[in-house]
């Protein structure tokens, strides 16, 4: 296939490059570089900003287009119109959306079908945490709308592994590598799902090369699977003996500050469904997924590439000192036992 990637330079959109290069197909880069530190020179770079300057796209035809980087509705639409008429030149078209997309559900185990966050204002641009499964869901109306019922809409969960640019599961990787007493907030089994960037990617190659249409989200471990499941595994895979996980009341965290930003990761106590999704739809169209203790791992040994993110996670001796004042009332009951490796 000749595969048009917009973005494709770092974390999602790379792996899905790489991906498509191994699988032996050719691809087309539009992004925003300076053509002197292109990654994949393998590749065609066209440069430009999707935000304004479509030109580089006047000439060409693909049997995909995979689309990393639309967050609001209008960059679809302008993609649409630079590719011709419904985005004909651009093939079949794969939108990375998320799993914010979905409204809360009553009860964990959303599908595909589950019902779509709606804007109160559908006109909103910004993106903000509170704007962005919304406008999420206005780029998937969008997709279909331009690039027709053959759209192929995937809804990860959070990404992680090497190359992140979020830094919050790297955040974890590198903190419980580092031993000692880790701080983490209540409640243990709050749900949490992840994938790891370059399962996201074989799957969205899977389905090119498949020529399925429809919307995929792509999570795992499929639940029940928890914060406290998931930070068990990565001290499992990377801490040193005797590490062990401190839990916060979370009425205590609030209390003190923290938040998903300090705690990456944490919902600030609440059991969000959408952190909770049934992949059966995914598995059954051939979605792999590595355990998390593989994504720890290869998460520290790319830390050239995968690295800290000012502001998310706590400073050490912010950390120490809420570890101090940790008393047994504000605990959330349980301190995990020492990594056993």
């Amino acid at each position: 296939m000749r595969v048009l990637v917009v973005g494709g330079t770092r974390f999602v959109g790379r792996h899905i490059v790489q991906a498509l290069l191994d699988a032996g197909h050719e691809v087309t880069l539009f992004h925003r570089g300076s053509g002197d530190d292109d990654p994949f020179p393998q590749a065609e770079h066209r440069h430009g900003d999707r935000d304004g300057d479509l030109a580089e796209l006047a000439e060409g035809t693909w049997d995909a287009t995979v689309d990393t980087s639309a967050y609001v509705p209008r960059q679809v639409r302008a993609l649409g119109e630079a590719l011709g008429r419904g985005g004909g030149r651009g093939g079949r078209y794969l939108y990375i959306s998320s799993v914010s997309a979905y409204a809360e559900a009553d009860e964990p185990g959303i599908t595909e079908s589950s019902p779509l966050e709606v804007l109160t204002d559908p006109d909103a641009e910004e993106v903000t945490p509170e704007t962005y499964g919304g406008l999420k869901a206005l780029c998937e109306y969008a997709a279909v709308e331009v690039f027709g019922a053959q759209t192929l809409i995937v809804r990860p969960t959070y990404v992680i592994g090497p190359y992140d640019t979020t830094g919050r599961f790297t955040y974890w990787v590198r903190r419980l590598a580092d031993g000692g007493e880790v701080l983490a907030a209540g409640p243990r089994d709050q749900p949490v799902q992840v994938i790891d960037g370059r399962d996201l990617a074989d799957f969205c190659v899977r389905l090119l090369e498949d020529g399925a249409s429809g919307p995929f989200h792509v999570a795992g471990p499929p639940p029940p699977h928890s914060l406290g499941d998931l930070l068990d595994a990565v001290r499992d895979a990377v801490a040193p003996e005797g590490t062990a996980i401190r839990w916060m009341d979370p009425q205590a965290a609030t209390a003190r500050g923290l938040d998903g930003q300090a705690l990456p990761l944490w919902h600030g106590g609440e059991r969000t469904t959408t952190a909770a999704a049934d992949v059966s739809a995914a598995l059954a169209r051939g979605l792999r997924l590595r355990p998390v203790a593989e994504s720890a791992r290869d998460t520290l040994k790319a830390q050239d590439v995968t690295p800290l993110v000012p502001g998310v996670g706590l400073d050490r001796q912010r950390e120490e000192e809420l570890l101090r004042s940790l008393g047994e009332s504000e605990a959330d009951g349980e301190e995990s036992r020492g990594a056993e490796r």
